[in-house]
């Protein structure tokens, strides 16, 4: 009886042990925040961390965070951040575009690119899925992401007649509509769709977008692993951010509401089973889509708001870390969601503002006024 008596006791133990682990390691509620912050002081303490340590982190870090400043305040004391970022890429842009005309230099570069992909899962599907695409890497992460953003501050960049020419000789389309592709690059190859269609070499929109829904049907969802349906969504909200040219320009939700809907259907599992990332990302995609007051938008507010913790001043990565330069995408978007603007405002267009058109670059030239002035592309 005794031996029953301290079975049961041992039983007890361990189930109140696993259920205590099992909570332990659960996200928190996201409509209950444990430190009562507002909205607005999440944000004014993001802030005043990150710029106060801004020039401390690298500077594609310090680039990407003062782009996003710029166009959701248009103030132009972020203008220098954006050139340091324009200094780097052009640099970049001047290696790779100028030198696209050398025997076996594309496949050369890809294939270093690749191998700097990691060795983790995602690294690993994705230098599989590019082994029948021996130019991807050179081609559209490189010189797509350089001069698209190069395109964004009002400029051409070095090479750029050669970079447009070795870039529309080359067919994307069996690459971007590869499934295994884009289950290893859904957001990635959107952007890539995008900025194509930005700097004028092709346009695979229709083709991406039906290879992606193809990829991941709605009816399939079930079976998704996390990884995969943390993939999906990623991939869905960069449909809406490169249509708005990252944030310069709201975005007519008309040829975006099949992403909208499912988000909007799906927003808990959203929540649940991918990272604050993505989750922001959802909500921003109503943002920019004119769906200030949506339901969802609140429903993403208050689950990002519960995940800053106020000691470390920024929301923690999922592993509990508190980085600055590898979460700083995750806490500018989250101050970008808690605090967007009535206006969004394109560029910077560096040549034009006071305190950086003395110090551009002279690999780059400025763009006619008239082209700058042009209304993005709709893409359909």
């Amino acid at each position: 009886m005794l031996a029953l008596s301290k079975s049961r006791t041992l039983s007890l133990v361990a189930l109140s042990a696993a259920l205590f682990s099992s909570s332990l390691f659960a996200k928190e509620p996201y409509v209950n925040p444990a430190h009562n912050l507002t909205g607005e002081q999440v944000y004014q303490q993001i802030k005043t961390n990150l710029e106060t340590n801004l020039y401390s982190l690298p500077p594609r870090v310090q680039g990407h965070y003062a782009i996003r400043q710029f166009r959701m305040t248009g103030d132009e004391k972020y203008a220098n951040g954006a050139l340091i970022d324009l200094l780097t890429v052009a640099e970049r842009q001047a290696y790779y575009a100028c030198n696209l005309d050398k025997p076996n230099f594309i496949e050369t570069e890809s294939a270093l690119a690749g191998s700097k992909l990691g060795k983790g899962p995602r690294g690993k599907a994705r230098k599989k899925a590019i082994v029948p695409y021996p130019k991807f890497m050179l081609l559209s992460d490189t010189l797509l992401r350089y001069s698209s953003r190069i395109d964004e501050f009002g400029f051409t960049g070095p090479c750029h007649d050669l970079m447009v020419k070795t870039l529309k000789e080359h067919d994307f389309t069996p690459a971007f509509t590869d499934k295994k592709m884009i289950k290893s690059w859904a957001a990635q190859l959107i952007n890539y769709v995008f900025w194509a269609k930005q700097i004028g070499v092709g346009d695979y929109y229709p083709a991406y977008k039906a290879a992606f829904r193809k990829t991941y049907p709605d009816s399939k969802d079930a079976k998704l692993s996390k990884g995969q349906f943390k993939n999906k969504i990623y991939g869905m909200t960069h449909f809406i951010f490169a249509a708005s040219e990252y944030y310069q320009y709201q975005v007519d939700p008309k040829e975006y509401q099949w992403i909208l809907d499912y988000f909007e259907k799906n927003i808990d599992r959203i929540i649940a089973d991918t990272t604050e990332d993505i989750t922001t990302e959802v909500g921003i995609s109503f943002l920019i889509t004119g769906h200030k007051n949506h339901p969802v938008t609140q429903k993403v507010k208050d689950f990002v708001i519960s995940s800053y913790n106020p000691q470390m001043q920024m929301i923690p990565s999922p592993t509990g870390k508190a980085e600055l330069a590898s979460g700083e995408h995750r806490n500018v978007l989250a101050m970008m969601l808690l605090d967007w603007p009535e206006t969004l405002h394109p560029g910077p267009y560096l040549a034009d503002i006071k305190s950086t058109k003395k110090n551009l670059p002279r690999l780059v030239n400025v763009k006619l006024e008239d082209k700058k002035a042009e209304v993005k592309p709709t893409l359909h």
